[in-house]
């Protein structure tokens, strides 16, 4: 039986107090079930952004999507996590990934190191954290008695780690591009293998994870391809036939994008989706949609 729906929104845009608060608010307005803070240089800081976030609203649970491991020391990691696991009233769900911007590290003076030293660094951090605050010695004490853990993964070995670890397996639905910190759209069957990957390496798990797709643009509309035109020029390989077909792509009539949505968990199993801040209103008649159907 396929997991009911939950929907994120990933906050990018960095604002004033008033307008944080009131964006949150309108996020838990449409319905959102989750409201996630990335983690990237430029952006919002994840954690105090989401106690703020939580100071506004009720009902979401909130999330980073995703923390750069490489920009912290997983006992310093532990101690903000606790913390603001506290101070959210037991909201939060951690989101790690191994960062994928080169630039980053090397502004904030930090090693960005081989994909298997990212992986590595990963791996210990998850452990470390797992230790640290599975201990009831460890100070302060985050209010669940586990905080969720997210990790975002395309690679065999992040599959790994996340079907060992994750108790929500996030696909971002691309893989590295040519050019660094870029990333470049995985087709359907090539999300499809990524998946299957991951149901052998978590095959013997208790407790299915749940699985997320990061959505990269959504528009409802009779005439989707205007709003293409931005990928199609940053992806030249592609057609307007072939952007449609991507996974990370909603984009047509209502009812259509409805059914997509509903296929994609089908095909994939992805119950839980996120949108970008940009797609936060476009994405709301589709969740209003598939709840009313699950009535």
């Amino acid at each position: 039986m396929s997991r009911p729906f939950r929907f994120g929104v990933n906050l990018l845009t960095p604002a004033p107090a008033a307008e944080w608060r009131a964006k949150c608010r309108r996020a838990e307005k449409l319905g959102y079930d989750v409201i996630l803070v990335p983690d990237h240089l430029g952006m919002t800081a994840p954690f105090p952004a989401l106690v703020a976030a939580a100071e506004a609203t009720e009902r979401p649970r909130l999330g980073t999507f995703v923390l750069n491991a490489g920009f912290w020391n997983p006992a310093l990691l532990a101690r903000e996590v606790a913390t603001t696991d506290a101070l959210t009233g037991g909201r939060l769900e951690l989101g790690l990934g191994t960062g994928y911007v080169p630039a980053e590290h090397e502004t904030a003076g930090l090693p960005y190191g081989s994909p298997g030293e990212r992986v590595d660094h990963l791996r210990r951090t998850v452990a470390e954290l797992g230790r640290l605050l599975g201990s009831p010695e460890h100070q302060p004490r985050p209010a669940q008695s586990r905080v969720p853990l997210l990790i975002g993964a395309n690679g065999d070995r992040m599959l790994r780690l996340t079907a060992e670890h994750a108790d929500i397996a996030a696909f971002t639905g691309a893989r590295p591009g040519r050019t660094p910190g870029d990333l470049e759209p995985l087709t359907a069957d090539e999300l499809d293998e990524r998946v299957a990957r991951y149901r052998h390496l978590a095959a013997d798990r208790a407790e299915p994870a749940e699985l997320n797709l990061l959505l990269q643009l959504v528009a409802v509309t009779d005439d989707p391809e205007p709003v293409l035109k931005p990928l199609l020029e940053r992806q030249s390989q592609l057609t307007v036939d072939d952007a449609l077909a991507l996974p990370i792509v909603l984009a047509g009539p209502l009812e259509d994008v409805v059914a997509r949505v509903r296929a994609q968990r089908e095909r994939f199993g992805f119950s839980y989706l996120t949108v970008l801040e940009p797609y936060m209103e476009a994405f709301a008649p589709v969740m209003e949609r598939l709840r009313e159907e699950s009535a």
